[in-house]
């Protein structure tokens, strides 16, 4: 009993170090399976760590990009609504030149009538007026009627002329103006100077300042003047060309007319 009882126990000893050491196999294969899971899930949630930040930066970029394009949308549309205020204005701008363009053609025909009105006007005033430089005068208004007829003159050009031979006139009757001519008294031609103290007087003295006259509007004549009056019209006639220097002259001048 003793022999069997020691065998027993040498085998039943040997039994449970083969389980031991099989026990001890099992538990270790276990771990390094644990270990090698762990490490394939610590593996794997970088992979996916790295795609979340690769998505994260691309959602970042994405939403630069967007506020970039919402900026330039915004940009665009303020200056889109610029541009449209300057082609409103523009469009206004060119309305108002053809309605302008449109009126020209009425103006043309209010115009044109009124300048040969204001060339008749011209023409009777210096008919009427006193007989000074007439040849000049006349001539002036011939040459506006020729321009009215002339297809190559502009018609502001013609107004403008126009208005300029009105000026020259109205210069006219503010200044001492003397010139050479001749005048006919009793159907002789003599060789005189001319004196027009504005349109308030004219005067002729033969030039060799023994004979002066003045002219009567009512007549259409020449009267004659007093020898005492010759040394002032000559004094006139001197300082109306520059030749004398300023000074005081007495002259007879025709009665003012009548208020009507």
């Amino acid at each position: 009993m003793s022999k069997v009882s020691n065998r027993t126990k040498i085998a039943t000893a040997l039994v449970g170090a083969l389980a031991l050491a099989s026990s001890s196999f099992v538990v270790a294969n276990s771990l390094a399976d644990v270990q090698k899971a762990d490490s394939k899930i610590h593996a794997e949630a970088a992979a996916s760590q790295n795609k979340v930040n690769k998505y994260f930066d691309q959602a970042q970029d994405m939403l630069f990009e967007y506020g970039a394009v919402a900026d330039e949308r915004e940009s665009l549309k303020s200056y889109n609504d610029y541009v449209a205020g300057l082609v409103a204005d523009q469009e206004a701008t060119m309305k108002l030149i053809q309605d302008d363009i449109d009126g020209v053609d009425q103006l043309r025909q209010g115009v044109v009538p009124l300048m040969f009105k204001m060339v008749d006007a011209l023409e009777q005033f210096v008919a009427l007026d006193l007989p000074f430089n007439l040849e000049v005068r006349q001539a002036r208004v011939q040459r506006l009627r020729d321009t009215l007829n002339t297809a190559e003159v502009t018609l502001a050009e013609k107004y403008r002329l126009i208005l300029d031979a009105y000026n020259i006139e109205r210069g006219y009757g503010s200044t001492l103006n003397a010139q050479t001519g001749q005048v006919n008294i009793d159907g002789k031609d003599i060789l005189v100077d001319y004196l027009n103290f504005g349109r308030v007087a004219l005067y002729a003295q033969s030039q060799d300042q023994k004979s002066a006259w003045m002219y009567n509007k009512d007549t259409k004549g020449w009267d004659r003047l007093e020898d005492g009056y010759l040394r002032n019209l000559n004094k006139a006639i001197k300082q109306a060309r520059g030749q004398g220097a300023p000074d005081m002259f007495a002259l007879p001048i025709p009665a003012a007319e009548a208020a009507q």
